[in-house]
């Protein structure tokens, strides 16, 4: 099943770069919350860690079945030295019979940043605001500021970030990783509501980001 930000490219007319922009880099920082944009669950969805024995299910609702290996090959990288920390952020949005059916964490990103990361709602249970929720919950405990990494072919979640106080990185360069804002943002413009790009904000990364990213090739957000 395809998710809304697919069909919002193939009304735009740009069906056909879909999946090649979905390899671009853009990122973004929260040094404040904007509560005004947290929400509860909607009804009869309910919020719970992911249990040790729900890694494969977590790895299919993060992302689509074609990204499974790289997942797979993220989390034996990044977070399975560090197993117990994962299992104690990772969190779902589960439905009614308890069936996760959407994630998000935020982590601790090479041992020095915070990062929001793996936020994701199966395209089925897609606008019912299960993803504002979900990180409604996250973000309310969490220690600022923090910063994640998406992609321009992630319009809903561009502007959901956007309306929880997220703004767009501008430096060319996050770590060992280009920012690929410049010729992201005429996609971007194509395809969201004038109104929701006209609220995005902008800002430099400071130099904790920079410094953090720098520690390790491979990337950690």
């Amino acid at each position: 099943m395809k998710s809304q930000d697919y069909y919002a490219f193939q009304k735009a007319g740009l069906a056909d770069i879909y999946e090649t922009i979905g390899n671009y880099h853009l990122f973004m920082v929260c040094e404040a919350p904007n509560l005004d944009a947290f929400r509860e669950l909607p009804e009869g969805y309910t919020c719970r860690l992911c249990r040790q024995d729900e890694l494969e299910i977590w790895k299919r609702v993060a992302a689509d079945e074609a990204y499974v290996d790289y997942v797979t090959d993220y989390y034996d990288r990044v977070y399975k030295a560090r197993a117990d920390e994962f299992f104690q952020r990772c969190t779902f949005a589960c439905d009614e019979n308890d069936n996760p059916v959407a994630t998000s964490m935020v982590c601790r990103s090479y041992g020095l940043i915070n990062n929001i990361g793996w936020t994701r709602t199966l395209p089925q249970h897609e606008g019912k605001g299960l993803g504002r929720g979900l990180l409604s919950k996250i973000m309310a405990d969490a220690e600022y500021p923090i910063y994640l990494h998406t992609q321009p072919s992630s319009i809903r979640a561009v502007k959901l970030y956007s309306d929880f106080g997220f703004k767009l990185i501008t430096n060319p360069v996050i770590g060992h990783r280009p920012n690929d804002l410049a010729k992201s943002l005429p996609y971007l413009k194509r395809v969201m509501p004038a109104a929701d790009y006209a609220k995005l904000q902008f800002t430099e990364a400071d130099e904790a980001l920079h410094k953090a990213a720098l520690t390790r090739e491979y990337a950690e957000f």
